[in-house]
């Protein structure tokens, strides 16, 4: 689609409420505030005025905020008009503007795309506008909102500035070989190439933590039958979502809670015990634990403490450790 057209679309979510709004981005931005308003208000003044329908008379009353570009969210004439949150008023109101040339609807992230496209943000920032939007938790939030205020492209920034330096050094060295200053003997470039793989792995870490904070990390309860795997679902998740009996083999298939620890949302898989077994069933439920391990970001091994005392996974059950996959195999015992 175009870019040079007109995009409307309602900022608020639908339903009713004490207020609902209308955003219009675009060429004619100008033309519909002339139509609906009667005028164009004041730029970056809140302007109290009728909404107006075609044969002039009022649909809504409430505030109008002109935004010129290229000073505006997307660098485009932006017009926001703020009236009452009920469905059919707002319903009315835009069709009045869609019955304008050159208006449409907007496509979802339409606005925050023509902000990108425009350079009023880089793709990381668009990116942390959902995000914001989505966070399941205060910590999500944080991160998200970190990340539009543009400290994370700035770190990217400077580490492309300090690999451009680098590059400066190494082409210097092969262009001029037969100078007499040696460009790369020096161990201050190797400290700054230290320094640079150093910064990228602190992103990359940093990134990988902002994922699961988006998206939440994956923990699974394994472990033999009977071990207090579904007691402590119950415990996480304050209500009994799992059956606890003194019988084995009671949990058969997987169990899913999702929960919030430290502001880390987490989801919590129970699973069937595992053992060797003769019920189909159950030998069923094992493989979908099985499935559920190879896929976690954490496995919990729980053991029965009377039943050793040892407190390395490895020396307690060498099977089970030598079946985890290698990006689980950093554990440790408590």
């Amino acid at each position: 689609m175009s870019h040079n057209d007109t995009i409307v679309a309602q900022a608020t979510p639908p339903g009713r409420g004490g207020v609902g709004i209308l955003r219009i981005s675009g060429l004619n931005a100008k033309e519909v505030a002339q139509a609906v308003l009667g005028k164009l208000p004041k730029p970056r003044y809140a302007d109290y005025l009728p909404f107006k329908d075609v044969d002039g008379s009022a649909l809504d009353q409430g505030i109008a905020l002109w935004f010129p570009g290229p000073n505006s969210f997307t660098g485009e004439d932006v017009l926001e008009l703020q009236g009452h949150g009920g469905p059919v008023i707002l319903d009315l109101l835009l069709k009045r503007i869609l019955t304008l040339p050159g208006v449409r609807i907007a496509r979802p992230g339409e606005f925050s795309e023509r902000a990108f496209l425009n350079d009023k943000l880089d793709l990381a920032q668009a990116e942390a506008i959902a995000d914001l939007i989505d966070a399941s938790s205060e910590q999500a939030a944080r991160s998200a909102l970190n990340s539009l205020q543009g400290a994370f492209s700035a770190r990217v920034n400077r580490l492309v500035e300090a690999l451009t330096h680098l590059r400066i050094y190494v082409e210097a060295a092969i262009d001029f070989p037969d100078e007499e200053i040696d460009f790369l003997s020096d161990g201050k470039i190797e400290a700054q190439l230290n320094g640079v793989i150093a910064d990228l792995d602190a992103v990359r870490t940093e990134a990988r933590q902002g994922s699961l904070l988006r998206e939440g990390m994956k923990v699974v309860i394994a472990g033999r039958p009977n071990a207090g795997k579904s007691s402590l679902l119950n415990a996480l998740a304050g209500r009994e979502a799992a059956i606890v009996t003194d019988i084995a083999g009671t949990t058969r298939d997987v169990l899913r809670e999702h929960i919030h620890i430290d502001g880390m949302p987490l989801h919590i898989i129970d699973t069937a015990g595992l053992r060797d077994a003769s019920d189909e069933v159950e030998r069923i439920g094992i493989e979908r634990a099985w499935k559920e391990i190879e896929q976690a970001d954490r496995v919990l091994f729980m053991v029965d403490g009377t039943t050793t005392d040892a407190v390395d996974p490895a020396d307690i059950w060498p099977d089970f450790i030598a079946r985890l996959p290698k990006k689980s195999t950093d554990y440790r015992g408590t």
